[in-house]
């Protein structure tokens, strides 16, 4: 992989390429490119082997381990792992590998967090998603409490946040404190987990039929089309104007 400071990315070896077909040598190229002879010839012969994928970087993966560990054993500490959910401390022992390999196994087959095994099968829990983009967005609002300026009561003293909160008030200068919350709407494709999110200030059903519009134009610049949507029984997703919303773009809507 190439390196901010690499003297040939994938352009700077295609300009090789170039160089030396217009009947320059090898050498006299490397040197104004500042690279070795070896490096110039390398890209060449991999060029002339393998064209333009020749020329991007490979995997540094080894194409042969001669030294992993059998699949049999390997499945042995998958087994301790998922029906008696022993750690590589403890399984180490019972198969004679040091902790760091069975760990490496665990790590290889998706097993090294307990967490993300179902406890009473021990199989592994996968992520639930749609078949495709677009068919199944889910909707919701986050309640988040407004922190006044300079900071709430974790920043000052108590007294001096109230202070804070007290001296903002509304235009009618009521003694009532305008804090309040803000209300993050979101929206998350079910398939590829693409999001969109907006703070506002209430959560009404305008509010959330202004967002969805603007939401689905979101989804639809990234070339998903929304085919339904899933909400919670808010009573802004109630309302029949979210309802309409939806429906004026063939969408249909779901409620948990």
């Amino acid at each position: 992989m190439s390196h901010r400071n690499a003297r040939l990315t994938v352009h700077g070896r295609r300009i090789l390429v170039e160089r030396v077909l217009s009947c320059r040598p090898v050498a006299h190229v490397a040197a104004e490119m500042g690279i070795s002879r070896p490096t110039a010839h390398q890209w060449i012969r991999r060029w002339r082997a393998e064209g333009e994928a020749g020329l991007h970087d490979r995997s540094s993966k080894p194409r042969t381990t001669p030294h992993r560990t059998p699949p049999a054993v390997e499945a042995q500490v998958c087994r301790l792992r998922t029906d008696r959910k022993l750690g590589p401390a403890r399984i180490g022992p019972v198969l004679g590998l040091p902790a760091s390999t069975v760990h490496r196994i665990l790590t290889r087959h998706g097993l090294n967090r307990l967490a993300w095994l179902d406890r009473p099968t021990g199989t592994i829990v996968r992520r639930y998603e749609r078949a495709r983009p677009g068919e199944l967005v889910h909707v919701d609002i986050k309640r988040l409490g407004n922190i006044p300026d300079g900071g709430g009561h974790k920043i000052m003293d108590r007294r001096q946040a109230m202070d804070n909160k007290l001296a903002t008030t509304d235009r009618r200068r009521s003694c009532k404190p305008v804090i309040g919350y803000s209300f993050v709407h979101s929206a998350v494709d079910d398939y590829s987990r693409l999001a969109y999110s907006e703070v506002l200030t209430d959560e009404r059903k305008e509010t959330a039929a202004g967002f969805w519009q603007r939401a689905n134009a979101f989804f639809a610049a990234h070339g998903i089309t929304v085919e339904r949507v899933l909400t919670d029984n808010g009573s802004c997703y109630k309302s029949k104007l979210f309802t309409q919303t939806l429906a004026t773009s063939g969408i249909t809507h779901k409620k948990i």
